[in-house]
């Protein structure tokens, strides 16, 4: 991610997270696909996941929208609230990153599945990359 975008830097903060919300929760369909053995609780909490991860997207996208409609005059007030809108998912991520390792851990259809397993990795990195974005963007505020 690029750092001169000056005052549109919540905006773009915003369009990260609008993106890897909504990778994480397609996410959450690849492993239940990729894995059609899948222990009930866990696709249980997948679909769970996949929810949260839809709250969040949308939670995301509507301040996008009010960003655009603020003409780039963002108050310190909305400033903050993306800030920590920011720092949920962030600890979203975190926690879906987690679930995943538990998931290598614990899911007997997983554990000999050498493909989910990459998958998984995968997507355990993709989190991560997010959580590096947002963690750059939290620290410089």
């Amino acid at each position: 991610m690029q750092f001169y975008y000056g005052h549109q830097m919540p905006l773009r903060v915003l369009d990260e997270a609008e993106f890897w919300k909504h990778q994480e929760e397609e996410h959450t369909v690849v492993i239940r696909e990729l894995v059609p053995d899948l222990e009930t609780q866990y696709v249980q909490a997948l679909a769970r996941w996949e929810k949260d991860f839809a709250a969040a997207h949308q939670q995301v996208v509507r301040y996008i929208e009010t960003v655009n409609r603020s003409k780039g005059q963002v108050s310190p007030r909305l400033y903050q609230d993306i800030l920590q809108l920011i720092s949920f998912c962030l600890t979203q991520s975190q926690q879906f990153i987690n679930f995943c390792r538990s998931l290598m851990e614990d899911s007997a259809p997983i554990s000999s599945n050498s493909t989910a397993k990459v998958v998984l990795n995968h997507i355990i990195v993709e989190s991560e990359y997010f959580i590096g974005v947002a963690q750059t963007i939290l620290y410089q505020c």
